[in-house]
């Protein structure tokens, strides 16, 4: 293909691929941006085949065809609660390609590089190697096969000093030696970087995942990037520089929804076990069963009638789904029963943190998924001043982002962490597994506050019972409240 030809169609695939993923920003366009983003990707495909010499043309078609039957399969059999481990497990095979890639271009190409390139292939490979076994690390945490706590090693810190410190050394030497002593110096490149990502992805605790695969996310593109410039092409160098970039941009954002700092949360530097100072001990009161909190005037009610009680009065109700509504599969009881709120004239939102799931978007991929109004959605800063004017804050399978202690007791994983403030509802009702803390391990004072109605139990069981209790039309009761 004529050079100038080939300049204008890499540019054509990357405004394409740009398109699309400027299109991901609504829910009503998303999935045409995917679509955008498929057609730029397959056409990069395309024209690295049509474009490059292929010595064994059949061996790359059956690859190609293992490969994406594989990928179809697995996709199909996939459901919500697992697409986060599935989003680290694809994030770790692009940093597996990518090491293999740099690892192979340095061993077998190495007089044809310039310093550059050799540069690159070796940044490649070291990243692209950390990333993979960092991202199985991560799935396995995000599908149990793990503990999901911090895995703490004695002097973890200095272990993962000593291993950069190494690698850079090696890194050194990779550039500077040809012939066997590469290979060695390579070998010993890929063993290290793997327990680096091993080391390095141990100590991030299910709380801080979302925060784990952005930055993994952004290193997979980084290596991808890097292996660009070793093999020359420029829409691999421009795809993984994009995915880098957001990466990076989306890890700021956890970081800020956090109110954690990057650096001290990837080096544990600020992680300490929860509950075990005095002061949480002393501070937060401990959650208590839900009839303690019941108001005298509802004595005898259990908690699900109480709950129906107060949204039946409601005027206003605010819904904040978490982990839990995932685990439980309930976001289909959840927007039908929003919707039927909605039909009976009362105002429905739904309040988002940043980090609620597993990983960025997990509650918008799940509501979406049950086909709930995009423009009920909200995000923490543009609801959290309607907290004080809502009747009921309905709290689903959620806890750290709403846990006051985040920001009245110090020295706890989520201390100075912005959370949705639904304590400042004139009603709380939660529905939750139990009254547990969550994966922060900070009791949550929410649960002992008088105003807060503990439905517990499965999720999904709750919402269905509160669905057949509520009505399917608008009707009036004896004193002037709405049915439900």
């Amino acid at each position: 293909m004529n050079s100038v030809w080939h300049l204008l169609f890499d540019v054509a695939v990357m405004l394409i691929l740009f398109l699309g993923i400027w299109r991901f920003r609504a829910p009503q366009t998303a999935r045409s941006g995917s679509f955008l983003a498929l057609l730029a990707l397959s056409c990069a495909v395309g024209v690295v085949l049509v474009g490059n010499p292929i010595r064994e043309p059949a061996t790359v078609v059956l690859a190609l065809l293992a490969g994406g039957a594989a990928g179809w399969v697995v996709a199909a059999r996939i459901n919500m609660i697992q697409i986060p481990a599935m989003v680290a497990f694809q994030n770790g095979a692009g940093g597996f390609a990518s090491f293999l890639i740099a690892f192979v271009e340095l061993t077998h190409q190495r007089s044809e590089l310039v310093p550059i390139g050799q540069l690159s292939g070796v940044l490649g490979m070291v990243i692209g190697a950390a990333t993979f076994s960092g991202s199985m690390v991560a799935s396995a945490k995000l599908a149990s096969v793990m503990r999901q706590t911090p895995v703490i090693l004695p002097h973890h810190g200095w272990i993962v000093v000593s291993l950069l410190v190494v690698i850079c050394g090696l890194g050194v030497l990779a550039v500077l030696v040809a012939g066997p002593a590469l290979l060695y110096a390579s070998l010993a490149l890929m063993a290290l970087s793997l327990i680096l990502g091993l080391v390095f992805a141990l100590w991030i605790g299910g709380a801080d995942m979302p925060v784990l695969i952005s930055f993994l996310n952004a290193t997979t593109g980084l290596a991808a990037s890097f292996c660009g410039v070793v093999v020359e092409n420029r829409l691999l160098i421009a795809c993984g520089a994009t995915v880098a970039a957001s990466g990076f941009i989306l890890t700021h954002a956890m970081c800020q929804a956090m109110n954690r700092n990057l650096f001290q949360l990837l080096a544990a530097a600020d992680w300490k076990p929860a509950a075990s100072g005095s002061q949480t001990s002393q501070t937060l009161p401990a959650p208590h069963s839900s009839a303690a909190a019941e108001p005298q005037d509802s004595e005898g009610l259990s908690p699900l009638a109480r709950a129906v009680e107060a949204v039946r009065r409601a005027k206003k109700v605010i819904i904040i789904p978490g982990y839990g509504m995932a685990l439980a599969h309930a976001q289909f009881e959840v927007v039908q029963l929003a919707e039927r709120l909605n039909e009976m004239g009362k105002e429905v939102k739904f309040a988002i943190h940043p980090i609620a799931g597993r990983m960025p978007g997990h509650m918008h991929v799940l509501l979406a998924e049950a086909e709930v109004d995009p423009d009920i959605l909200f995000d923490l800063r543009e609801i959290n001043a309607e907290f004080p004017e809502t009747d009921v804050a309905l709290i689903v399978g959620a806890c750290d982002v709403v846990n006051p202690a985040a920001t009245s007791v110090q020295g706890t994983p989520i201390s100075g962490m912005p959370i949705l403030a639904a304590q400042d509802a004139k009603q709380v009702v939660v529905c939750n597994m139990d009254d547990k803390p969550g994966y922060s391990g900070v009791a949550n004072p929410l649960y002992a506050d008088p105003k807060t109605i503990l439905v517990l139990g499965d999720a999904k069981t709750t919402f269905g019972q509160l669905l057949r209790l509520a009505p399917t039309k608008k009707a009036s009761l004896p004193n002037g409240g709405d049915a439900f």
